[in-house]
């Protein structure tokens, strides 16, 4: 609550548990702070689906999406909220996020998965040209997580994390919010792509970071039947998006490619009930 500065008595926060089956209900009736809010879902629900039930259950004019393994550290929201409000095309914002080995968590620093930079990512083009010193050739092979822009400055992107997403409620709910077709992954790029075709604009705004205590499960989790589930949403969550946002702006032939290949992935993962 140390992060709270100044808003205390005007912030809500609202946990929403995805049926998990640990300890956080108990854990959370230790906490002291009067505007909390519990909502236990009898199924999980998925990411989206879940902050959009705990979106409608708030009051605030400003929203943020925060996961559970996110540790703040100093973070002034009353700063942040004033930068925001100083334009009204200024949508939502990210801070730092930093893994536990002080490296940057590279999910909050992202631009849309284009072909070309879905290529560069998984083909490692963009690993190698974001090592050197040109710039050219990092805007050219590093766009997926605009690695040539500078990360010591305020400057804007496409899309952070849904790990540490602020947003002004106003144009969360103009674009209508997370399209609950995305169980998990995707649903945070989705969103902020809907929040640019309006002419908004994102920030990452590295004055301020916090601890992504990642990989604990899910994509590289120890639980194989977890961590096949989870890629299986990923590949599922790459093929909604494209289907929705790229497919009709690119030739035949290359949308028919790419969904072959993003079916054949989703098919590798399949989990059984």
């Amino acid at each position: 609550m140390r992060n709270l500065k100044g808003l205390k008595d005007k912030v809500e926060i609202l946990i929403v548990d995805n049926n998990s089956q640990d300890r956080t209900k108990e854990v959370v009736k230790s906490f002291r702070f009067k505007n909390l809010k519990f909502i236990k879902l009898k199924n999980n629900l998925g990411y989206g689906k879940a902050n959009n039930l705990g979106a409608k259950k708030s009051k605030g004019k400003y929203l943020l999406f925060l996961n559970p393994d996110i540790e703040l550290v100093k973070v002034d929201f009353l700063d942040l909220i004033k930068f925001l409000e100083k334009s009204k095309r200024r949508a939502g914002l990210t801070i730092k996020l930093v893994l536990e080995n002080g490296e940057l968590d590279k999910a909050c620093h992202r631009g849309f998965p284009t072909p070309w930079r879905a290529f560069c990512y998984f083909s490692k083009l963009e690993s190698i040209f974001c090592k050197q010193p040109i710039k050219i050739f990092k805007k050219l092979f590093g766009g997926y997580h605009l690695c040539f822009k500078d990360l010591s400055i305020l400057h804007t992107i496409d899309s952070p994390s849904g790990a540490f997403f602020l947003l002004k409620r106003k144009v969360f709910e103009e674009v209508g919010g997370f399209d609950e077709d995305f169980f998990m992954y995707g649903e945070d790029l989705d969103l902020s792509y809907r929040i640019k075709l309006k002419g908004y604009s994102i920030f990452f705004y590295p004055k301020y970071k916090a601890v992504h205590y990642k990989y604990k499960s899910g994509l590289q989790g120890k639980n194989k039947r977890i961590r096949d589930f989870a890629k299986y949403h990923f590949w599922k969550a790459m093929e909604i998006f494209y289907r929705k946002h790229y497919e009709s702006k690119y030739p035949g032939l290359i949308s028919f490619l790419i969904l072959k290949i993003l079916e054949f992935k989703i098919k590798s993962y399949e989990v059984g009930d």
